[in-house]
């Protein structure tokens, strides 16, 4: 059996994340008011992959430049788990959140 070792993650972006064309055409039902986030899949701790994305090491973009905070309540109740669990469920986490009327980028 594979080690669960990979994780999902949330991270809170500024709401001047809005101001970018692209990310806002990925996001047509946003709801105002609602968070925009950023959904990723790591096989490090989250809190050291917000950090290399802030510190620009393979980092989106968006989260380099409008990145605040984790959401752990977001995402803590599925991790551990395997690598094919985790992109599974970045993908599936996502569709949840922009369904919520969030604003989601992914990489």
């Amino acid at each position: 059996m594979r080690r669960k070792h990979h994780s999902v993650y949330v991270i809170e972006l500024s709401k001047d994340v809005l101001l970018e064309s692209r990310f806002k055409k990925c996001n047509p039902g946003y709801v105002d008011g609602k968070p925009c986030v950023y959904v990723g899949m790591t096989g490090l701790d989250p809190d050291v992959r917000f950090d290399k994305h802030k510190a620009g090491i393979q980092s989106n973009r968006y989260v380099h430049k409008f990145g605040l905070r984790l959401l752990p309540d977001l995402y803590e109740g599925y991790n551990p788990m395997t690598y094919d669990a985790a992109r599974e469920m970045e993908v599936e986490l996502g569709i949840l959140l922009r369904d919520a009327g969030f604003g989601v980028w992914q990489a």
